[in-house]
């Protein structure tokens, strides 16, 4: 991790005029300027006449890489297996949950309320309402939140929240000339109005439109978009390969420690139990070299090893205010506490929302990065979280782009994602942000941390950012 702790940015040609003024600056960041380390203050954020919302618990199936385990399911399936291992990890009863909510990105047609359906098949009443919100990266963590607002307003106590994806089994549609002929062959009366249309198909008809992770407003896919906002950052090949192998390598070490009790096992049906992720892959520097670009070719630096990897998986945290948790006789885990939703320009900043998102729950929250004990931020891109750290430690990026003062500071990596993060456990679009809140929770009573800071990037340029106090001891 040298190279990334000493490496300052350098000018480099880049197409948009925002990365060209950026890369233009010759500001450095070697060594990161962290905040200091101070005694912070014991003070709890608890406020008066606003509830107290604790996690009691929250739990993940293994996270999959597509196209394994998982590859003959529905995510219902995932969803409904993530519920069933939180009631069996907490023993709440089902007629005490008020509401269920899910995320997730990329919907299975017959079951788009997939919350719905996974609580039906979990054996949750019909009763109980449930609904299914899509916010990209932050998808679970919009669920969570939303679960939160719902307990706050006073509708409910209990609410179970998480997300779900299988990047196994996406829809692949017909092309648009192929649909509205199949359409109006539907609404055709005749044998003769069907004919007609059957005629008029043409071999391009059949072409499928596969799905892509590529943003509508700029169809530029995401990975091409981490690629150029490496090269803007001066972010190299090899420091973000250092940064991918810290990432497995502290995975591997969290697996073989026991550190990730939220996974659970899962009996997949006509296949064999699944008890740990299955992404994990430490390798070497030299092997990580080998690869080839995967986006910008044949001269980016974004590759198959420094990116996160099309991911199944599902996950679920019970959400209760502390007054119902204590009443039930439940010990939770910690305080979900301020959070923010950031948007910024989905071209040139699609994947800086901790570094819009971190200041912003900071300051409403009244603490200081010095406060923060355990960070943990998705890693769509080694690249992405390398920016992010420039950028949230650049006074000039702080003036110019974000209307503020001064820098943040960029988060100590002595406190930064140690056991792994979604470049090695894997990254299940709509699950992810459930298992940083959890993660997070885990890592503040291990480590005897109070504050704990969740933050995302996600697709349309948008982010969050949380904070996560621990439960007293």
């Amino acid at each position: 991790m040298t190279s990334i702790l000493s490496h300052a940015i350098r000018s480099v040609p880049a197409s948009s005029t925002w990365a060209v003024r950026f890369s233009a600056r010759s500001f450095s960041c070697s060594p990161l300027s962290h905040a200091a380390v101070q005694p912070k203050s014991k003070k709890t954020l608890a406020k008066n006449g606003v509830k107290n919302i604790v996690v009691v618990d929250g739990v993940r199936i293994p996270f999959l890489q597509s196209g394994t385990s998982y590859a003959d399911l529905m995510p219902h399936d995932l969803a409904r297996a993530s519920l069933q291992g939180l009631l069996n990890r907490t023993n709440v009863p089902k007629e005490v949950v008020d509401y269920i909510v899910y995320g997730t990105v990329i919907q299975e047609v017959k079951t788009s309320n997939v919350a719905r359906e996974a609580a039906l098949g979990a054996g949750f009443s019909d009763k109980t309402p449930a609904h299914t919100v899509t916010m990209a990266c932050i998808s679970s963590n919009q669920a969570m939140t939303t679960g939160v607002g719902l307990i706050a307003s006073g509708q409910c106590d209990v609410v179970v929240a998480g997300g779900v994806e299988l990047m196994s089994d996406v829809p692949i549609r017909h092309s648009r000339k192929m649909r509205k002929t199949l359409l109006s062959l539907n609404r055709a009366k005749t044998l003769g109005q069907r004919l007609a249309l059957v005629v008029k198909i043409r071999p391009d008809y059949f072409a499928p439109e596969l799905p892509a992770v590529a943003e509508f407003s700029t169809s530029e896919t995401m990975g091409h978009s981490a690629d150029r906002l490496a090269a803007a950052f001066a972010i190299s090949r090899v420091e973000q390969d250092e940064y991918a192998l810290r990432s497995h390598t502290l995975a591997r070490k969290a697996q073989d420690e026991g550190l990730l009790t939220d996974v659970i096992p899962f009996k997949v049906p006509g296949k064999d139990t699944v008890i740990r992720d299955n992404g994990v892959r430490p390798s070497s520097m030299e092997q990580m070299g080998k690869l080839k670009a995967a986006f910008v070719k044949p001269y980016g630096t974004v590759t198959a090893a420094n990116s996160s990897f099309l991911t199944d998986g599902a996950s679920a945290v019970l959400i209760m205010s502390e007054e119902k948790a204590l009443a039930m006789g439940y010990k939770p885990k910690a305080y979900l506490r301020d959070f923010v939703y950031v948007s910024q320009d989905p071209k040139d900043q699609l994947l800086l929302g901790p570094t819009y998102g971190t200041p912003k729950v900071l300051e409403r929250a009244g603490l200081t990065m010095a406060d923060i004990d355990v960070f943990e931020f998705h890693e769509a891109f080694a690249g992405q979280i390398l920016a992010n750290f420039k950028a949230m430690d650049s006074d000039w990026f702080a003036q110019n782009y974000m209307g503020r003062k001064s820098k943040v500071g960029a988060p100590p990596l002595e406190k930064f994602n140690k056991w792994g993060g979604s470049l090695s456990l894997g990254h299940p679009f709509g699950a992810t942000g459930c298992r940083l809140v959890m993660t997070v929770a885990h890592r503040l009573k291990k480590e005897g941390g109070q504050y704990g800071v969740v933050a995302a990037c996600a697709a349309g340029g948008q982010g969050h950012a949380m904070i996560v106090e621990l439960y007293p001891q």
